[in-house]
């Protein structure tokens, strides 16, 4: 039997929501993001797949009619906050935003264009999913978008995403779920199955709150919930960091100001100060053009690790960095937490940013969830990263650093500490407790496991230390500012070095360490 056509616009897609509130079209969005009167389409009239007469002819036509869109997805270039870009928006009234083959053909156009002209781009679906009326034909088309996707990706290009009301299916599991940055609009739907779809097939509805951009959040899954004109400022931010200029930077003089010896004992007890600045306050007083990022992207955020896009200076880096703070006040650092650390780590290679990290941890949790998360497996696998990472490092010992969750993000090209930075492979009351059976002798400890910044000097795990005057609590915007001022210094000679090197030097560094 044939079935009847189509007769709203939710029939057109894998499952979207009826009843969305008013919000942008493509054009309307576009005018929003793009600066004024920057916008150029790219878009040629699309080969019509319907068979002339048939219901789906009368679809197509009848689409173009009302909405004055030609197909569901505009392409085209303007400029964003002065800089050019790459634009492929989905219009939702078009048939649902569904994608057939005429849509994936000017979507892939348009990504292959933009890696040909060096474009960053940026995509706004809200879809339905595959077009229905074009069959399992349309569902392959999400393949040949996807590796349009990732060889624009491949070649080092920003690829920003704003999934709007709504965006389900096939879109969404392809080029909507790949961004390098990934916001969505405040309330708007966003599932793999629609609701609609899913009570149609199982007889009961989907639980509510949970395909909605802000759930999504909450679970690591996507960076931001902006408004389209928020939207704009964010893109304007991120892609100052992530089309930044990484040749060519001025190292400019040395940092130079003598840190006084401290007893380990003493750092250590600083450190854990409740007023010493941590990584956010790092990133407020010392950074530039910060676009915080959320979770691993695959359903799982961690307070306690910070992954963010910022400049320190003129030298851009992808961040990620332990919050002591927030590991204290709500769960210490998890297995989930390094797994946003990598993301950061994959993020920077796929980008060719470089990479800072910030360890400040009192050590990971110690849980059954965190054993049964694959903790021990996390900590390897980012040190793998760290050590193999095609990228230039950078690690900051900024304040605690207790255990594996510390070793984690530091073997970099090169170490910064603050002058009461410390690496330990417990804290110092708990290595006590396992060769004395009490926590009282954890000064001695500390000083003879050579756990303080110069003793870390001395015996090759750091490089550089940043003073404290005479602690960081008292003088935090100084303090940030002198870090900030360092790690500038740190990452642009290593963007003056050939990859190769850089590597090579990296990986006998490590090697050499300990040996005589």
């Amino acid at each position: 039997m044939t079935p009847p056509p189509a007769t709203t616009p939710a029939g057109q897609g894998a499952g979207e929501a009826a009843g969305p509130p008013p919000r942008p079209d493509a054009r309307t969005l576009i005018g929003i993001v793009l600066d004024p009167g920057s916008w150029r389409s790219w878009d040629e009239p699309p080969a019509d797949p319907a068979e002339p007469g048939s219901p789906y002819a009368d679809e197509l036509a009848a689409a173009r009619a009302k909405t004055g869109y030609d197909e569901a997805v505009v392409t085209g270039e303007g400029l964003l906050g002065g800089r050019r870009v790459a634009v492929a928006v989905c219009e939702f009234s078009f048939m649902a935003g569904s994608i057939g083959v005429a849509a994936a053909d000017r979507l892939v156009r348009a990504v292959e264009r933009a890696t040909r002209e060096r474009l960053p781009l940026l995509a706004a679906p809200a879809s339905g999913g595959t077009r229905m009326q074009e069959g399992a034909l349309a569902f392959a088309q999400m393949i040949k978008i996807t590796a349009a996707v990732a060889a624009h990706k491949a070649a080092g290009l920003p690829y920003i995403v704003y999934l709007r009301h709504p965006t389900t299916g096939g879109v969404l599991a392809s080029w909507g779920s790949l961004g390098h940055v990934v916001a969505a609009e405040p309330g708007a739907l966003i599932g793999f199955l629609g609701p609609r779809v899913f009570e149609s097939l199982h007889g009961y509805p989907f639980p509510e709150g949970v395909q909605v951009a802000e759930n999504l959040y909450a679970h690591g899954l996507i960076d931001a919930v902006v408004s389209a004109a928020e939207a704009r400022q964010a893109a304007i931010r991120a892609l100052s960091v992530l089309c930044a200029p990484t040749e060519g930077l001025e190292q400019g003089p040395e940092p130079a100001v003598p840190a006084r010896p401290v007893e380990a004992w003493e750092a250590i007890t600083r450190s854990r100060r409740d007023d010493r600045p941590g990584v956010r306050a790092l990133l407020k007083l010392g950074a530039t053009d910060v676009t915080p990022l959320n979770g691993s992207g695959a359903g799982e955020a961690d307070p306690g690790m910070l992954l963010a896009l910022a400049r320190f200076g003129a030298a851009p880096a992808v961040v990620l960095g332990q919050d002591r703070t927030r590991q204290r006040a709500v769960a210490p650092l998890g297995p989930g937490g390094l797994r946003v650390a990598r993301r950061g780590m994959r993020l920077a290679a796929d980008l060719g940013l470089p990479l800072v990290t910030v360890i400040d941890t009192a050590g990971a949790a110690l849980s059954k969830a965190a054993e049964e998360g694959g903790l021990a497996a996390e900590i390897a696998r980012s040190l793998a990263d760290m050590v193999t990472l095609d990228a230039p490092t950078v690690c900051l010992i900024l304040g605690e650093g207790a255990g594996g969750a510390a070793l984690a993000l530091l073997p970099a090209d090169r170490v910064v500490a603050a002058q009461h930075g410390w690496l330990s492979p417990l804290p110092p009351e708990g290595a006590s407790a396992i060769l004395y059976r009490s926590v009282d002798f954890a000064p001695e400890i500390a000083r003879a496991q050579r756990v303080g910044a110069a003793d870390l000097q001395r015996d090759g795990i750091v490089d550089r230390i940043v003073p404290e005057l005479p602690d960081a609590a008292y003088e935090p915007e100084a303090f940030c500012r002198r870090i900030a001022r360092a790690l500038e210094y740190e990452l642009a000679g290593l963007l003056g070095r050939p990859p190769g090197d850089r590597l090579a030097a990296r990986t006998a560094r490590y090697r050499a360490l300990g040996s005589a």
